[in-house]
């Protein structure tokens, strides 16, 4: 795991991030609807509620008390209860496919580029998009040698590109990433109003 993260912005929730693969996992699945740092800032919300960010303890635990943990102020997601069970149901395959450590996902077998995807994309609230710019993560910031992740990853796994999280190592790639998903949205926007 690299020593230096810039995905959240926050020096303790990066730490946690770069230290913990699931919290990482989690923020991943927490990055839709709400600013990337603000996604990858929840897993540090999480464990300063409940001590840790494991798959283990986080699949135990009732699903009431999972969403009032992640609906406390402020919240883990702008979609609290929604998200609490998404993430439940992430660390529920973590626990039971993986036995609970992460990492298995893209170290269990050897795999290459093609079954890690695999692997992500067969997870809770993971599909292509989300797979692949995780696999682009692993590759460009935790030095994954997978071979094929960057085939894998799709334009993801190109360098010098400024796509996605995978991309963001300081102030000046985030604000990159944010230009290119604001030119994707409007171009998509302007694909279905023209």
């Amino acid at each position: 795991m690299p020593h230096i993260l810039h995905l959240a912005g926050d020096e303790d929730a990066d730490r946690l991030l770069a230290d913990n693969p699931f919290a990482l996992l989690v923020g991943m699945l927490l990055d839709q609807q709400i600013p990337m740092e603000v996604a990858f800032s929840g897993p540090v919300k999480i464990k300063e509620r409940l001590g840790d960010v494991d798959p283990g303890q986080i699949a135990a635990m009732d699903t009431d008390e999972l969403v009032a943990v992640f609906a406390e102020k402020p919240a883990v997601h702008r979609f609290p209860s929604s998200m609490a069970k998404r993430v439940q149901k992430l660390a529920e395959s973590i626990a039971a496919d993986y036995d609970g450590d992460t990492t298995k996902l893209w170290t269990e077998g050897d795999p290459d580029g093609k079954q890690i995807f695999t692997r992500l994309k067969a997870l809770p609230g993971f599909g292509d998009q989300k797979a692949k710019i995780f696999l682009a993560l692993l590759g460009k910031q935790f030095d994954l040698d997978a071979a094929g992740w960057r085939e894998a990853a799709g334009t993801y796994g190109n360098d010098d590109v400024h796509m996605s999280i995978a991309d963001v190592t300081d102030e000046d790639s985030l604000l990159k990433v944010r230009t290119y998903k604001k030119e994707q949205k409007a171009k998509a926007k302007a694909a279905t109003s023209g």
